[in-house]
């Protein structure tokens, strides 16, 4: 049996629960307070020493890392549909879970974070800029294409897609955008999708 920790208005706990979602896979939801500071507690501590969610679960194996996690499952569970096994293909994916913890964190979640928690310590402007580069980015790439990489979605869609997709959490008007737009409309068309708080509404486990 498979179990994420997470909460609901993580993007990154979501992304999980998404591609577990969209591979058909049952699973325990667990909600792990962030505001009551449970992700701080001795017994998640022991999950996770960084205290940070999401936390996996499965079977015996213990995953930390959202990245990390969606590797794991497209490998165990997904096959080559969602994370190819040549060399090429492998790395053109891959090089999307870090345009995720690098530009998209420092851009569109870094906004969201101070907007939607208060997160003073963040540079706003720093992140406004930011959150501009890489939507514009993905606005050039996706003119030319239906996904991230290939003709079919990936975990390079599903890693990239929710702090993308919660843009106006953080002041950023998606509008001038309209390539990341429509590719955001087509992950919310896949079978399976669900939503969260600011991306429709979360379909309850």
């Amino acid at each position: 049996m498979i179990t994420l920790y997470g909460h609901e208005m993580s993007g990154n706990s979501y992304k999980v629960r998404l591609f577990l979602e969209l591979l058909h896979l049952d699973y325990e939801w667990i909600k792990v307070d962030l505001m009551k500071g449970e992700q701080k507690s001795p017994d998640y501590l022991a999950l996770n020493p960084f205290g940070q969610v999401p936390v996996l679960i499965d079977d015996t194996i213990k995953l930390t890392d959202a990245q990390a996690i969606l590797v794991y499952l497209a490998r165990q569970y997904g096959g080559e549909q969602w994370l190819p096994v040549d060399a090429l293909p492998l790395a053109q994916v891959i090089r999307w879970l870090s345009t995720t913890a690098g530009e998209v964190r420092q851009g569109p979640e870094n906004a969201r974070l101070y907007h939607l928690f208060g997160a003073t310590s963040i540079n706003i402007e720093r992140a406004q800029q930011k959150a501009d580069y890489i939507l514009t980015q993905l606005d050039r790439h996706l003119s030319t294409r239906t996904w991230l990489e290939f003709e079919r979605p990936t975990i390079a869609d599903v890693a990239v897609f929710p702090y993308v997709a919660l843009a106006q959490d953080g002041k950023i008007d998606l509008n001038a955008y309209p390539q990341v737009l429509t590719w955001i409309d087509r992950v919310k068309h896949l079978p399976g999708f669900i939503g969260m708080a600011g991306i429709g509404e979360l379909v309850a486990a």
